[in-house]
């Protein structure tokens, strides 16, 4: 009974919220960089189209397949993402990989949405696709960076 009760837990009323209210839902026309992420245990992806202006995010897209989990993941991200740097995505993205699987603390704002997730700690299969979204954004914004470079 106990595993039963931690799944209603992680599959809270919050994170089925925001999966079913994902910013920036779509593709970009003519994005800077375009990066698919597959996560390899259940098959979620997430493809993130972006474009940057002086090294931060300008215009965002995303498309999401992934369970709730990673639905929310990405929600919380796309609410937070428009003006971040590469910086601050990277520190996001450690920082919420160290909350899942160290018992690190919630990331700082303006990811800290992600504490939604917390309950999911404990269950190492959903991380992959968790980190998704950041790890997309995060692969555009240096594709991108270079792009301009070149």
């Amino acid at each position: 009974m106990s595993g039963e009760t931690d799944l209603i837990k992680l599959y809270s009323t919050k994170i089925l919220a925001l999966a079913a209210e994902i910013p920036h839902l779509g593709r970009l026309d003519a994005p800077d960089a375009s990066v698919k992420r597959r996560s390899p245990l259940c098959g979620s992806t997430v493809t993130v189209d972006l474009t940057l202006e002086n090294g931060r995010v300008a215009r965002f897209a995303q498309d999401v397949k992934a369970c709730a989990l990673g639905q929310a993941s990405a929600a919380v991200v796309g609410q937070a993402i428009i003006g971040r740097s590469e910086a601050e995505v990277e520190t996001a993205r450690n920082q919420l990989k160290a909350m899942l699987t160290e018992g690190g603390p919630v990331p700082e704002a303006p990811f800290d949405g992600l504490e939604v997730l917390t309950p999911a700690r404990e269950f190492k299969n959903r991380h992959a696709s968790i980190m998704l979204a950041l790890e997309a954004t995060l692969e555009a914004m240096q594709s991108a960076k270079k792009a301009n470079c070149a």
